[in-house]
């Protein structure tokens, strides 16, 4: 796209707001009040004035590192890492016949002699 096909709304010059309209005077004399309202906190607080509590100064020292009693041990010896691995789900009940593979390598659970049946003479 080129300049020369984009609107006036789109400038480089700068974004400079002009004056503000106000629907009635009502809002008008609430607008003028709450601006000379932030006029007035700002100059009782001050703009750039930050509150801070007075702290006492950070010593340092160059000691060595204090010794923490042991507790206990809070990684068990059973694994080798930072984590131990979860086990993989396995199933040890008796009503499932078996897996079969109905599409490509989707496995499907049997229960039951009339599924194994339908399953195996399912169309591709």
């Amino acid at each position: 796209m080129t300049m020369h096909l984009v609107g006036p709304y789109l400038t480089t010059t700068g974004k400079k707001r002009g004056k503000q309209k106000f629907r009635n005077a009502e809002a008008a004399k609430l607008a003028r009040e709450l601006e000379a309202d932030w006029q007035k906190l700002m100059k009782t607080h001050g703009e750039n004035k930050k509150v801070q509590e007075k702290l006492e100064p950070l010593i340092y020292k160059l000691t060595a590192p204090r010794e923490t009693p042991n507790v206990g041990q809070s990684i068990p010896d059973s694994h080798k890492g930072a984590v131990a691995s979860k086990q993989t789900p396995k199933y040890t009940g008796t009503k499932m016949l078996g897996i079969g593979t109905l599409h490509k390598s989707n496995a499907v659970p049997i229960f039951t002699d009339d599924e194994a049946k339908a399953i195996s003479s399912m169309r591709r």
